[in-house]
């Protein structure tokens, strides 16, 4: 099974080419001899399966009460949001969206393990019939750690530089307001210490570090009292060190990526069997992000609004277990289109078939 190497430096010789093919099929077979999420949903059938995940159709919180306690090392989602009008995918009103989200958030905290995280990305909206911000989501994270229990561990952004400029009233028309780009990712935890390590989400270091690396940097202290010390130029790390906003390839925490793909291979296999295509997608880079960054090879993920299931073929490539809980069958059914780039591998299964894919 393909999956990414998590050295923070590129191969650069065949000798080490070849080390990094050994090394990510020693890990695949490592999580396929894992005990396979679907055991851990015993009666319940799945619409589809991998070598390392499967995908059921029904409401997230039946479903995830059935996943024994701490046995999850990663739920990583984005649930329908608060917006002032209303989606085909359903959303909920932002009066209500608190007490709606919770019970989710129980269980979410239940199936955790003692250092696992929970990784939400949610988008703000504004208040009918005027030009200001809601604070639904805010009120959600109040509650999520003051009601709940989780540790907020960081707080991060999606920055998306293709989302449109709505509502268009306050953007386009009267042009009060300007273009709304940021999402929250907030990433909590069950204790204050959960597993983590950024060197496995190392970005390339820029040009002025490896001048100031070339040149050498004097020790000072700031103005701001922040003491700039002799090892700052160093970068014997194997990469820098991202900040909290996200961008592709590897996202950083202001994670910036487009979201407007229209020739990927999900939408081309919808397309080419007539399937229906989910209309908020997120991209598969700030999953990624996230994955490498919390959990090991053979851990456990979930994303309990899965929608096309974006989540799960990012944890199959890293050879992570997933499981994808959605209502829509015919959403997650397209999403097994996903997988079709992995499907000549000898653990694949074909239950797609059922579904005409």
């Amino acid at each position: 099974m393909p999956t990414r190497s998590h050295s923070p430096k590129p191969a650069s010789s065949s000798r080490r080419h070849t080390h990094a093919r050994q090394t990510t099929a020693e890990a695949s077979g490592h999580a396929a001899k894992a005990r396979h999420p679907r055991d851990y949903l015993q009666g319940r059938e799945s619409l589809f399966a991998t070598e390392l995940g499967a995908a059921f159709v029904g409401d997230s919180l039946e479903v995830l009460s059935q996943i024994p306690d701490g046995t999850v090392g990663l739920v990583v989602t984005s649930p329908p949001y608060a917006l002032h009008f209303k989606k085909e995918y359903g959303n909920v009103e932002k009066s209500a969206y608190v007490d709606w989200f919770l019970p989710f958030a129980r269980q979410i905290l239940r199936v955790l393990a003692s250092d696992g995280s929970f990784v939400l990305n949610i988008g703000g909206s504004y208040n009918p019939g005027t030009p200001t911000r809601s604070l639904y989501h805010f009120k959600l994270l109040i509650a999520l750690v003051e009601q709940v229990g989780f540790h907020l561990a960081q707080e991060c952004f999606w920055y998306n530089p293709a989302k449109m400029p709505v509502p268009a009233e306050w953007v386009t028309v009267r042009r009060v307001r300007v273009r709304d780009s940021v999402e929250y990712v907030w990433w909590l935890s069950k204790t204050a210490w959960p597993k983590a390590n950024n060197r496995s989400v190392l970005k390339s270091y820029s040009a002025d570090m490896v001048r100031l690396n070339q040149n050498g940097v004097r020790t000072a202290q700031r103005p701001s009292g922040h003491v700039i010390r002799a090892s700052f130029d160093s970068i014997s790390a194997g990469g820098a060190i991202p900040p909290n906003v996200t961008e592709a390839p590897l996202a950083d925490c202001l994670l910036k990526m487009g979201n407007n793909a229209a020739n990927d291979e999900y939408i081309r296999g919808c397309r080419n069997r007539g399937l229906k295509i989910h209309p908020a997608r997120f991209p598969a880079a700030l999953p990624d992000f996230f994955i490498r960054m919390l959990t090991e090879v053979g851990d456990l993920v979930v994303d309990p609004f899965a929608g096309s299931n974006t989540t799960g073929i990012a944890a199959e490539r890293l050879a992570r277990r997933w499981i994808a809980i959605e209502r829509d069958e015919a959403y997650l059914g397209a999403g097994a289109t996903r997988f079709n780039e992995l499907n000549e591998q000898p653990g694949v299964e074909k239950a797609q078939l059922r579904l005409g894919i």
